[in-house]
């Protein structure tokens, strides 16, 4: 059994709250849980403390038992100063999807290209060199 730091979400059609729950992995999102150990209200301001409320004690005490969170999880223990969130690198992801799909259709021209240009033919092994021959005296 895996267990999980995520959220689950509640409140009603457009209108989200999420609850911080520690879960078992196979379990559905908003299924079964094993403890609640916060919430997060992301209709607040950002500035609002009563946007997110979780109790660093319990996800300490479920980390140390092998609890594993969420990335968005792992963001909030960030910025509380729990856990150190890797930082990620994705330079693609900056670019126009315009430009990532002409970037694509250019590459797959050329491998068509690359496939079906004519193989080099291979160079005939050149002929050993015959050594000198003697000089006449």
């Amino acid at each position: 059994m895996s267990l999980k730091i995520r959220m689950a979400r509640a409140g009603t059609k457009k209108r989200p709250f999420y609850h911080i729950v520690v879960a078992d992995s196979r379990s559905p999102r908003d299924g079964r849980f094993i403890e609640r150990i916060g919430y997060f209200n992301p209709l607040l301001p950002k500035e609002k403390t009563g946007r997110l409320k979780l109790d660093l004690d319990k996800v300490k005490a479920w980390m140390a038992k092998g609890a594993t969170p969420s990335d968005r999880i792992m963001r909030f223990l960030d910025a509380a100063g729990v856990m150190k969130r890797p930082k990620r690198n994705n330079p693609e992801k900056a670019v126009p999807r315009k430009e990532r799909k002409a970037k694509a259709e250019e590459a797959a021209k050329a491998a068509d290209a690359a496939k079906s240009a004519p193989a080099p033919a291979a160079k005939p092994a050149a002929a050993p060199a015959e050594p000198p021959a003697p000089a006449a005296s």
